[in-house]
């Protein structure tokens, strides 16, 4: 990678290498080389452990009324590659990222690639500069996220969480339009889908509103990439 790419590089990250040659392989993608060694896949390793020791601490600090099992909640709906690329597409970085022949303009370019040189630029500012170096470049893209994973999200009160991040983001406040309905009074089913101005997301069943509201809104927040999905849908 030439100097004036990597100076761009810096600039962008705020941080100033003492071994260029840590930055520069953290953008060589295992298809860019002949020796999968000199890729980014051992500081891809190291950097999704540096980050999910980040991102507890972080959490550990700014919950101190969460149990375990909520701060692991929050934890997982961060620490996912959707949220790690998108931080790297938020800085532009992708477009430095080397990889094979016939690769580019593949989507992988904007998903799961994106997400590995995130996590092998934080191995490489983590060798380079440290954990606090490596904790300010983590923190600088993930605190918004952070901010928004509140105890709503800890306890699934995802009606509350797209309030605060559509009104945060757009400064409108979603609705939710029930489509359809079944079963007797005593015992129905309702179809609901979120509202964000002329934005219809797609629908969920409850057992009663207030449950196909709240499945509706998770819908709704993971096709934004606020949250991810589970490894079941």
């Amino acid at each position: 990678m030439n100097q004036q790419a990597l100076d761009a590089i810096e600039q962008i990250l705020n941080y100033k290498f003492s071994n260029r040659k840590l930055l520069s392989q953290a953008f060589y993608h295992s298809s860019s080389v002949e020796d999968r060694a000199m890729s980014n896949e051992r500081l891809e390793f190291l950097g999704d452990a540096v980050l999910g020791a980040v991102i507890c601490q972080r959490l550990f600090e700014k919950f101190p009324q969460y149990l375990e099992g909520d701060l692991t909640k929050i934890k997982s709906s961060l620490v996912s590659r959707r949220i790690c690329a998108k931080v790297i597409k938020k800085l532009g970085l992708q477009e430095y990222l080397k990889v094979g022949k016939g690769m580019n303009g593949s989507m992988a370019l904007s998903g799961s690639l994106a997400a590995g040189l995130f996590e092998a630029l934080v191995a490489a500012i983590y060798i380079d500069g440290g954990f606090e170096a490596a904790k300010k470049f983590i923190l600088d893209g993930f605190e918004p996220m952070i901010s928004q994973a509140d105890a709503a999200q800890a306890h699934g009160n995802y009606k509350s969480l797209l309030q605060q991040y559509a009104q945060q983001q757009f400064n409108i406040t979603p609705t939710y339009s029930v489509l359809d309905e079944k079963g007797p009074d005593h015992n129905k089913c309702f179809e609901v889908e979120a509202v964000m101005a002329d934005r219809h997301f797609p629908s969920a069943w409850g057992n009663n509103k207030k449950e196909a509201e709240q499945k509706a809104a998770r819908i709704a927040l993971i096709e934004l990439g606020v949250l991810p999905k589970s490894p079941d849908e």
